[in-house]
């Protein structure tokens, strides 16, 4: 079999792998991505679908920054998709909320913001809502809810318009795709990385990304990586399909585009097991009525579990291997708002430019200590 080349190798193709690929084949490089297969753990075809800021970054200022200027990047981003492809991605981002129940978590997350606002030099644009406020905004909205806070970039889309959007942009301007695939070798001699599969395919490059998800915990080792990552699994309740009832989306609810309501609450410690649970399902839905008494009337049609990436802060990893330069590890659990951040700038990141922000409080040494 000959040997594929390219400056680039991407280990996985979900949002975060081919959200890099598409900032660095805008910069002119070739890149070929190494992906897995349909059965494998894919959080980009199972997540809530949220581009959101709020609630992230509270004590780590730094990766609020990176939020807030990932989602600010978005409306461009999905503009410039939607025009290479055709395609159309349902994106709708005027604001999002976190409703509240309890008035010491309210007053707490109010003291929260106060401070991360003065750190972040008054950047971060968030309101309070009282109780008549956000009930006023958001008619479904009623029940225990005491306030809610709003934060003006927070958004949603359809995840899987996106995926779609994003491979065939990148296939459209030259990335090399290979499915079904598994890293079984990867050295390096005389600066190139060569890798092989389990299939036989070689792959020849002068850089290496691990943007494999759940599977950086047995890839990242290859490249000198400690594979951080484990599984947080997530359920997902979906309603019957009805005319436009809520107007902005929360970080639990939101009304996709089809008109289905789309409800999610749960982080759950259970290794590798994406099956729903009627246990789980049940405080997922009395929590929501407790936000929205009126979607107890509603039917529920499906319901799923998929599984979240998650490192041990909770923060991305972005990391270039000390005993292998040239590597390149990124994962996190944000993929679907971090995706222009990591098309825009990261990207310029792994091909070495200047003026690139400081990454090293994403690094793995956060974790030595």
């Amino acid at each position: 079999m000959k040997t594929k080349e390219a400056d680039f190798a991407i280990i996985g193709g979900g949002i975060v792998g081919l959200s890099v690929a598409h900032g660095l084949l805008k910069q002119g490089a070739s890149v070929l991505c190494i992906d897995g297969t349909d059965t494998d753990f894919r959080a980009s075809r199972g997540n809530f679908g949220l581009v959101w800021v709020q609630g992230k970054g509270i004590k780590t200022p730094f990766y609020a920054a990176w939020t807030r200027d990932a989602a600010r990047l978005y409306p461009n981003f999905v503009s410039e998709l939607s025009e290479e492809t055709g395609m159309k991605i349902n994106l709708s981002q005027n604001g999002g909320y976190e409703y509240f129940i309890d008035s010491n978590a309210l007053d707490e997350r109010i003291s929260e913001y106060k401070k991360l606002k003065s750190v972040l030099n008054g950047d971060y644009p968030y309101e309070i809502l009282s109780s008549s406020e956000i009930r006023a905004a958001e008619p479904m909205v009623g029940g225990e809810t005491i306030g809610a806070t709003y934060y003006p970039y927070d958004g949603h889309l359809n995840p899987l318009q996106l995926l779609k959007a994003l491979t065939e942009c990148c296939q459209k301007w030259g990335l090399a795709h290979y499915l079904g695939e598994e890293i079984n070798i990867a050295k390096k001699k005389d600066g190139v990385f060569r890798l092989v599969t389990k299939k036989g395919l070689e792959v020849s490059a002068e850089k290496v990304v691990v943007c494999a998800g759940l599977g950086a915990k047995k890839i990242g080792p290859l490249f000198g990586f400690m594979g951080l990552v484990s599984p947080q699994r997530g359920q997902i309740l979906i309603t019957e399909k009805v005319p436009p009832i809520i107007n902005r989306p929360s970080v639990t609810i939101r009304q996709t585009n089809e008109g289905a309501i789309q409800i999610g609450d749960s982080q759950e410690q259970v290794g590798l097991n994406d099956n729903e649970t009627q246990a789980e399902m049940s405080r997922i839905a009395q929590n929501a009525i407790k936000v929205m008494p009126k979607l107890a009337q509603l039917r529920l049609v499906r319901a799923w579990g998929s599984l979240r990436v998650m490192s041990p802060d909770g923060l991305p990893i972005y990391q270039q291997s000390t005993s292998m330069p040239g590597a390149f590890i990124v994962t996190c659990h944000s993929g679907i708002t971090l995706a222009a951040i990591h098309s825009a700038t990261l990207s310029h990141w792994l091909t070495g430019q200047k003026n690139v922000p400081d990454l090293s409080q994403f690094s793995e040494n956060r974790f030595y200590g």
